[in-house]
């Protein structure tokens, strides 16, 4: 099977069936996603697909062949979201980061200012630690830096 992940086309031997978070973590070799719920609930596992965020989790890897595939590597680390996160602390146990940045990632590709209320309405993903204040300031504060991509 041969997937587009982080810009670049990868041939995995798997099968179509196989959860699309397996084949990025043990196939590909990506750890930066996480297995978090293993039911789509919590967004541990949130990658963008087609820069929309999914679960992958529960998708299957044969329902990604053909289109875009990012992950928490494929952001490279300099982009201003990357950049808020890190200047408001966010991160605790920080086990839910790499989704909760592809999640706010998506947000602010399609609302670049949004508002509290379009915040909580597109972050889904759950935070064992309760970072959710700076979670929402850390968004606020890449919309005001601009860019959310490296």
């Amino acid at each position: 099977m041969q997937l587009h992940l982080n810009g670049k086309d990868v041939a995995l031997d798997i099968e179509t069936e196989m959860p699309l978070l397996w084949a990025i973590r043990d196939e590909a070799g990506l750890t930066g996603t996480k297995f978090g719920c293993g039911v789509a609930l919590c967004g541990a596992c949130t990658v963008l697909l087609d820069g929309e965020p999914v679960r992958s989790c529960s998708l299957p890897a044969g329902a990604a062949v053909g289109r875009r595939i990012t992950t928490i590597e494929g952001l490279g680390g300099k982009a201003a979201l990357q950049k808020a996160w890190i200047a408001r602390q966010v991160p605790q146990c920080g086990y839910c980061q790499s989704g909760m940045l592809m999640a706010a990632t998506a947000l602010l590709a399609r609302k670049p200012h949004p508002s509290d209320a379009d915040i909580d309405a597109a972050i889904t993903n759950l935070c064992r630690c309760g970072t959710y204040p700076r979670i929402k300031a850390a968004i606020h504060e890449a919309a005001r830096l601009g860019r959310t991509t490296a």
